[in-house]
């Protein structure tokens, strides 16, 4: 049952996704010690960049940032708006704006390895890096 918490069929409208909901997936997914981050790190990361909301979005003005992790439509997602988009990931940009966070967490973790850490995302840049995290996966 818990592999199923978050990952409702696509289609339906984003919703936020409670943390301790949230750390389990991530835990499931192998993302404690990944690219040398805790779970903590990237609960973090997910509350600054979209409060855990699967719809989330960002207009950047040249490009956009989807779903619960913001990928960026320049170069890991196609939204048919962004002019020259690498499209890394092979994905549409509205699948990752569904409940099924399944393709946002593999395109999650490309970004990271290729960043060799978590440093393209500025919601944990800004407020999360080299801070205790503990309280992010508290009581989880």
């Amino acid at each position: 049952l818990l592999a199923f918490l978050g990952l409702a069929l696509p289609g339906t409208q984003g919703k936020v996704i409670p943390r301790c909901d949230l750390v389990k997936i991530l835990r499931q997914h192998g993302f404690e010690g990944f690219v040398g981050k805790t779970v903590a790190d990237w609960i973090c990361l997910a509350k600054h960049e979209s409060s855990y909301n699967t719809k989330a979005f960002h207009d950047n003005g040249a490009s956009r940032d989807y779903g619960i992790f913001q990928i960026n439509s320049q170069y890991w997602c196609e939204d048919g708006k962004t002019r020259g988009s690498k499209n890394a990931c092979r994905i549409s940009c509205s699948k990752l704006q569904d409940d099924n966070i399944e393709d946002d967490i593999q395109c999650a973790k490309r970004i990271a390895q290729e960043a060799k850490g978590l440093s393209p995302w500025y919601g944990w840049r800004d407020n999360c890096k080299g801070k205790n995290l503990s309280s992010y996966v508290k009581g989880c």
